[in-house]
């Protein structure tokens, strides 16, 4: 049998260094280059070492979960000992993740036959299996398991941080109460110049029951000046709480308007704090603010700061919110 060393070493340099780079991402490090370079080959030498027949003794568990601490030594140092359990745990993650993912596609793509002739019993009754898989494949599978796995703990760590930004909302006019999931955007400067009102935005479907019939699927792709100017021929007590707001949208050349609606009141639970105000205003949007469906309304950051004033506000008489700037 042939054995090119020169190809598992580099081989191995890559793996290990994958595995290093992947550590230090799951664990907001970052990593100075030639300690990375040093980690992964001190890692690549010791695969080397298995065709060197006098090393055989280094092939014991306690060998290699010691060269795996050095490993990390060398690559993040030590800054105290529960960083560094942190770390290795992530380490060993990581590789048991990789491993699994390579038996398991290696089994996913094996015939049966291929599968039970692998399989061969002892002489005590017991079972063993004989595993072969191609180097090419260990390689290739190998780094697609861990691009697979950095994907979803970015989406994981993306959704964990929209889950921050999340809160509920409840919006009251007279007798009706609606309920949505929104998210506080930051960003968001959009008010009202008339009134200087903050506005938040939500899905128009929401209110769909309570806006007249003939604004049903228009609101969209219609000017909503053109929507109010109907209003003549409809019925609609909630005429007088209608606004439009000027904004200039990203794909917007120019100025354009929404419609909005002036609520009774509107209260916003995030954090287990409850902001609640009067002075906002809830422009309606004619698509879908989420996708995937998390939220269906856009916080103005307005309605949420200060809340030890908002709620010195709703306990002291008389006084007044902070003013807005217009953006």
């Amino acid at each position: 049998m042939v054995v090119y060393v020169d190809l598992i070493f580099l081989t191995n340099l890559c793996i290990d260094g994958a595995l290093i780079g992947l550590t230090a991402w799951m664990r907001k490090t970052k990593l100075v280059w030639w300690r990375w370079l040093l980690s992964a080959i001190v890692g690549a030498l010791y695969v080397v070492m298995m065709f060197v027949p006098e090393f055989d003794f280094m092939f014991t568990f306690l060998i290699k979960f010691g060269l795996s601490l050095v490993m990390l030594v060398i690559a993040f140092g030590f800054k105290g000992l529960q960083a560094f359990m942190r770390t290795l745990g992530t380490f060993y993650v990581i590789n048991f993740v990789a491993a699994g993912g390579i038996l398991g596609v290696h089994y996913m793509l094996q015939s049966s036959g291929e599968l039970f002739n692998g399989i061969w019993f002892t002489a005590s009754g017991g079972m063993s299996f004989d595993l072969k898989i191609a180097f090419w494949f260990t390689f290739i599978v190998f780094f697609a398991m861990l691009f697979l796995f950095k994907t979803v703990q970015s989406s994981k760590q993306k959704t964990d941080r929209m889950t921050t930004y999340l809160g509920k909302v409840e919006v009251c006019i007279e007798e009706v109460n609606i309920s949505c999931t929104g998210l506080l955007d930051t960003g968001n400067q959009l008010t009202d110049p008339l009134s200087r009102m903050p506005v938040m935005v939500m899905e128009v479907s929401l209110w769909q029951d309570m806006l007249p019939a003939a604004w049903k699927g228009r609101l969209k792709d219609e000017a909503p000046d053109n929507l109010i100017m109907e209003l003549d021929q409809e019925d609609f007590h909630w005429q007088d709480r209608l606004r439009l707001v000027p904004y200039r949208g990203i794909n917007n050349k120019g100025t354009a308007f929404m419609l909005a609606i002036k609520p009774d009141r509107v209260k916003v639970t995030m954090d287990e704090m409850c902001y609640e105000t009067t002075k906002v205003l809830i422009g309606l949007d004619g698509g879908v603010l989420s996708s995937d469906g998390k939220y269906q309304a856009v916080i103005h950051p307005e309605l949420v700061q200060d809340a030890a004033s908002a709620q010195s506000t709703a306990i002291s008489a008389g006084a007044t919110e902070k003013p807005l700037n217009v953006v």
